[in-house]
């Protein structure tokens, strides 16, 4: 069985939390529960005022990404979500080139099976 490949170098909004989800991802990623950070938010909240509490819990809903509705499997996975998540034209640019690239390499094998020298070359490794 494939083990999923867990990413502990990224914050992400939780699609489970309440508001936005800013402080279940916050608790995921530090590994503490929920509780305890919506405890400090409320806390600062009380002690600071209303606008700065808002202000900076939006700024962070705004940059964090989103978390990934499935694990990721392995690096090359994160690395596409990342992408995708803070550039969606990147990452299709980068699908478009990787499925040329694919579509050129099926044309040269293609190129090579179906052309004459394929034939002799056939025929001549089947008579030694």
């Amino acid at each position: 069985m494939s083990e999923t490949y867990t990413n502990r170098r990224g914050i992400y909004r939780s699609r489970d939390g309440v508001i936005l989800g800013v402080c279940r991802g916050v608790a995921d990623f530090f590994d503490i529960s929920v509780f305890w950070v919506r405890l400090g938010i409320v806390v600062v909240f009380l002690l600071s005022g209303f606008w700065p509490v808002i202000g900076v819990y939006l700024v962070a809903a705004l940059l964090m990404k989103p978390e990934p509705v499935h694990s990721f499997e392995n690096e090359d996975e994160r690395v596409f979500y990342d992408s995708y998540a803070n550039s969606p034209g990147n990452a299709a640019r980068r699908l478009k080139k990787k499925f040329q690239d694919l579509e050129r390499r099926i044309r040269r094998m293609e190129d090579t099976v179906t052309g004459r020298e394929y034939e002799w070359e056939k025929k001549f490794n089947a008579s030694s």
